[in-house]
């Protein structure tokens, strides 16, 4: 099995996965305590309009898909501000109109099916030295803010209402929250694809969370969950011959519904 190390493609891989799943399970547990779990899905779904711009104008996707996502998060924010008692309806707003800037743009390029299709589904096995180098850094950054601020997000997390007595801005935190959650998506997409990147973010974290005792025990067991489901996805996907990102979902979907199954019978 250990073989397959040898191929500079694996290597690359395998740090991948590393940097994704230091970070991943943070943002996720953190979005789902914020019942924000379709965030990360409708900035994935957003991130497709980057891309498609990204390709039109001939700069890097990369770029124009993080200039998207940011500007998606603040518009997510103003929107939810209108409507308190609606909160779903900006990330269904934003995730049609997402599809819908892409499918309309990348009809206008001559390559749309090969540009598109690549960062739909992505592939973990296909990405750069650079894109590695992207991931690592934006693992170590949210690392580090999770360290520095755990206090004031555990605050805002499950009371909003203290930690604004307390005098936190409340509303810039969250902005920045989701925009750095934009900007995490924005470099998982080449590994893992826009309409799966949710699944990495989302499935650890909720494992995790019935699994963990405290909250820092829960984001140590996601980031355990997290790099153990992609590592064992990429080796099966790399035997079996199936796309990596999918092969990778559907282990976590089993690991979730297994662990659930063994916690109702527990009870």
């Amino acid at each position: 099995m250990l073989n397959i190390l040898r191929y500079g493609f694996m290597q690359q891989a395998l740090l991948a996965i590393v940097a994704m799943s230091l970070f991943a399970p943070i943002l996720g547990i953190f979005l789902i305590l914020r019942r924000q779990s379709l965030l990360s899905d409708t900035l994935g779904h957003v991130s497709l309009a980057g891309v498609a711009l990204g390709v039109l104008t001939g700069i890097s996707p990369t770029w124009s898909t993080i200039l998207v996502v940011i500007l998606a998060s603040i518009l997510l924010d103003y929107i939810g501000t209108i409507y308190r008692s609606f909160l779903e309806l900006g990330t269904a707003i934003l995730m049609s109109m997402g599809l819908a800037v892409a499918m309309i743009v990348m009809s206008r390029t001559s390559s749309s099916s090969i540009s598109l299709e690549k960062y739909l589904f992505g592939s973990v096995v296909t990405i750069s030295w650079q894109q590695v180098i992207a991931l690592f850094v934006m693992a170590l950054i949210i690392v580090a803010l999770t360290v520095l601020c755990f206090r004031p997000m555990y605050i805002l997390t499950f009371d909003p209402d203290i930690a604004f007595s307390e005098g936190m801005r409340v509303r810039a935190v969250s902005i920045a929250f989701n925009i750095l959650t934009g900007i995490a998506i924005s470099l998982m997409i080449p590994a893992v694809g826009a309409l799966l990147v949710s699944t990495i973010i989302i499935l650890p974290a909720s494992i995790a969370l019935q699994l963990g005792k405290s909250f820092r025990s829960v984001i140590c067991a996601g980031i355990l969950i997290c790099l153990t489901g992609m590592t064992a996805g990429i080796f099966a996907s790399y035997y079996a011959e199936t796309p990596a990102s999918a092969t990778i979902t559907i282990l976590f979907i089993a690991m979730f519904a297994a662990v659930s199954l063994i916690r109702k019978r527990n009870k």
